[in-house]
């Protein structure tokens, strides 16, 4: 066998090993489940309310905003992990610039608290 074959022999055993589980998984899961549609199990699910309502009622612009703010501070306070596990290996520079994220996602969060984004009513 060349040397190719030998290097991507484990990446073709694991692919097709993938392949075969995901198929008898899927085909036993669909073999022994009990199909039993009914209109509340069938009918659309949004956002906590109701589903048998008109689809042109306004909802309230707080979800929004709260998913919004949650997606803000929450993704970004996802890069202060690689930062704070090399520490010991950043120079000067990395330090005072993820210092100076933490101060603007912190105004963020000081204003996001100010103007009342935050508060529920």
């Amino acid at each position: 066998m060349s040397i190719f074959v030998l290097e991507h022999l484990p990446i073709a055993v694991f692919a097709g090993v993938s392949v075969i589980l995901s198929t008898i998984i899927f085909g036993a899961s669909y073999v022994l489940s009990i199909l039993n549609p009914d209109t509340e199990k069938l009918s659309t699910y949004e956002c906590g309310f109701e589903p048998y309502e008109d689809a042109r009622n306004a909802i309230d612009i707080r979800f929004y905003l709260v998913a919004i703010l949650f997606i803000i501070f929450d993704l970004e306070t996802i890069y202060i992990y690689p930062w704070a596990v090399n520490l010991s290996h950043i120079s000067s520079i990395g330090f005072w610039s993820i210092v100076d994220f933490l101060v603007e996602l912190c105004l963020g969060f000081v204003y996001a608290w100010k103007v009342g984004a935050l508060e529920w009513e």
